[in-house]
């Protein structure tokens, strides 16, 4: 039986072990919390992510409906509509020119730095802090207290039981939610505190802090995660200066396509075939969307970066738990890679790929620290 974490040449290449994984397409693999079905192809996957008798908690288990996004069912399709409405296109869009100023800003600030530079530290780190901020009407002052508790919450495994990061931020949120009840304002915040319809109701409290806790852990990991892989991609492909004038949202799709961040796990709610397999109720079911990406029956010759392609991608997973900050997350690499790009045409890593530090947990991963020069 194979195990995770599965090895790969280096940080940014997959396990050559998928390849004989995915003929299968789901196979029975060990893990630090016991067996699971493994999926690997790009059918399955599809498949797996839409599938109602997977679910986010394991059978049995007593959840709060009111408590987050990580639910299912007529709960978590209710505090979907709610969140999605916060992130409506049109918000997103009115970001654009903040957005680049804020890449002005942090690039300035690595500049002045270096070279060499830890490009999280100056840049991917505290900009997804800083963006968020602008959307939830955070004061500059809180933004580092703030960030120190996402960089706690970075490293935080999501199934080893402690909940030490995961509180802290509940914490600071409820501090938050309190301060805006008592200071109305139009952002991301006063949209989820406004009144809904009869049939959804308004959120409470603990409604509230739970998915703005979710809202803002994906918010700043997922971007700062993807930022820094998006730069070494793209150097190690030879195609960061194409950022600067070129075809930037096809680059970033490609970019997020060969990235490796991961759905949570699901369970089995009761027993079904996948695949050619018997799933038992209770079971634990992880999907690869770094192998379901790198599918050839989906994605032809997947190891190649080419952007442009008309395949949809699962970069951001599918169904009913798709990322509610997808939009937001491309627009933020696309409004920052470019800048970069301009303002440091020269950028290189300052290390071997290979001796890049990787935190690789079961859902966002990327560089702990990435050195480069100019």
């Amino acid at each position: 039986m194979p195990e995770l974490p599965l090895s790969r040449p280096d940080p940014i290449t997959p396990p050559p072990e998928h390849a004989e994984l995915r003929q299968a397409g789901v196979v029975r693999i060990a893990t630090a919390f016991g067996p699971a079905w493994y999926v690997t192809s790009a059918e399955l996957a599809v498949a797996v992510l839409a599938d109602p008798r997977l679910d986010l908690t394991p059978p049995g288990t007593e959840v709060d409906v009111r408590a987050s996004l990580f639910q299912d069912g007529p709960a978590h399709a209710r505090l979907r509509r709610l969140v999605a409405g916060a992130f409506r296109p049109a918000r997103v869009a009115s970001l654009a020119p903040r957005l680049e100023a804020l890449a002005e800003e942090y690039v300035d600030r690595a500049v002045a730095a270096g070279p060499p530079v830890d490009l999280v530290e100056a840049l991917a780190a505290p900009l997804p802090v800083a963006v968020i901020g602008e959307l939830i009407g955070l004061p500059p002052a809180q933004r580092e207290r703030f960030r120190g508790i996402v960089d706690a919450a970075l490293v935080a495994d999501p199934m080893s039981g402690d909940t030490t990061a995961w509180d802290a931020l509940g914490g600071f949120v409820a501090e938050l939610v309190a301060a805006r009840r008592a200071a109305p304002a139009d952002d991301l915040l006063g949209d989820l505190l406004a009144p809904r319809d009869a049939d959804d109701g308004r959120l409470d409290d603990e409604e509230l802090v739970a998915l703005v806790q979710v809202l803002l852990a994906a918010g700043t990991l997922t971007v700062r995660n993807a930022l820094v892989q998006a730069v070494v991609r793209l150097l190690d492909e030879g195609r960061f200066a194409e950022l600067d004038g070129g075809d930037v949202p096809a680059l970033v799709e490609e970019v997020v396509r060969r990235a490796g961040t991961e759905p949570f796990p699901r369970f089995a709610s009761e027993e079904f075939v996948l695949g050619d397999v018997t799933v038992a109720a209770g079971d634990l079911v992880l999907v690869s969307l770094e192998a379901a990406n790198h599918d050839p029956a989906r994605f032809p010759d997947p190891l190649s970066f080419r952007p442009g392609r008309r395949e949809q991608h699962l970069g951001f997973g599918h169904g009913p738990h798709f990322r509610l900050g997808a939009a937001l997350a491309r627009a933020e690499l696309a409004a920052v890679l470019p800048v970069l790009a301009r303002r440091l045409p020269g950028l290189r890593l300052d290390v071997p790929i290979g001796e890049i530090p990787w935190h690789r947990g079961l859902v966002d991963h990327g560089p702990l620290a990435l050195p480069v020069r100019w």
